[in-house]
């Protein structure tokens, strides 16, 4: 269930497995059960950074819309949270179902393999996907210490982003669902994600069970809960549900603390991006 934004606590966000974490400024969610078995995280906020998004933003990719020595800046300073020195692997993400496998720090530096998800087992390489209202999921292997950042919008998602991702930690690191922990992060919530005919046919079309992910709002119109859709992926490839946790915040909802692509295109004609990592610690 839901926590409606006015009434999230730190003790609310606990209950769901998370807590906030600060350092020079910089804002961090992190998930605590990742975190106790053996697994640097974070999710980002829009808090502590140098862009003009509209001020002190974290803005931590969006080249076109940003300045390269602002994303550098803020990344110094989202990376600096982290108490080891991590080379960042990430990919030139383009809504796709692909993952890409990343063997060591040598494969890490090469950020322009076009996928949308990230797996690996090496040591010092920090996983990271970036987002604006796409859901955030990142997965962890306590037995094979092998690890996933994913970037689920909703053509990921309608492609089962988070499976391909799981067969890809089995078939490379042997992982077995059941030893998974999950973290999914903020994200456009249904409260306010609204989509039209097309993403409804397309759900349908791949998830005959979809009908409750919906909320109609106006002929040929609803509200989609992506947070709901890749829970119950995790949960179709066998990973316990008592091992899932949602970070229970909206991005379109709480601008104060994250980007939101439809919300803040609309209104600037640009906005930033998140960023959500894992590692080995």
């Amino acid at each position: 269930m839901s926590i409606p934004m006015e009434i999230i606590t730190d003790e609310s966000l606990a209950e769901n497995g998370f807590y906030w974490h600060e350092k020079l400024g910089v804002k961090v969610l992190i998930n605590a059960v990742l975190e106790e078995n053996g697994f640097a995280n974070g999710f980002s906020t829009r808090i502590g950074g140098v862009s003009e998004f509209p001020e002190n933003s974290l803005n931590l990719a969006g080249y076109d819309e940003d300045s390269e020595e602002n994303i550098a800046e803020n990344r110094r300073r989202f990376l600096s949270v982290f108490d080891k020195n991590y080379a960042l692997a990430s990919c030139w993400q383009i809504h796709s179902a692909d993952v890409r496998v990343v063997k060591d720090l040598a494969d890490a530096a090469d950020g322009n393999c076009k996928m949308d998800a990230l797996v690996s087992d090496a040591e010092n390489v920090l996983l990271g996907v970036k987002t604006a209202d796409c859901v955030p999921v990142l997965v962890a292997d306590v037995k094979t210490k092998a690890f996933a950042a994913i970037h689920a919008g909703w053509r990921g998602t309608v492609q089962s982003i988070v499976i391909n991702a799981i067969e890809k930690m089995r078939e490379n690191y042997g992982t077995n669902p059941k030893d998974l922990i999950c973290a999914i992060g903020p994200a456009a919530t249904c409260k306010n994600y609204e989509i039209g005919q097309d993403v409804i046919d397309a759900f349908r079309e791949n998830f005959p069970d979809s009908e409750h992910l919906f909320t109609p709002t106006k002929e040929n119109h609803a509200l989609i809960d992506l947070h709901t859709a890749n829970n119950q992926q995790l949960k179709s490839i066998g990973v316990l549900p008592e091992n899932i946790y949602v970070a229970p915040l909206c991005t379109m909802e709480r601008n104060d603390l994250f980007f939101s692509y439809r919300v803040e295109k609309k209104l600037y004609g640009k906005t930033g991006r998140l960023m959500s990592v894992i590692a080995r610690i």
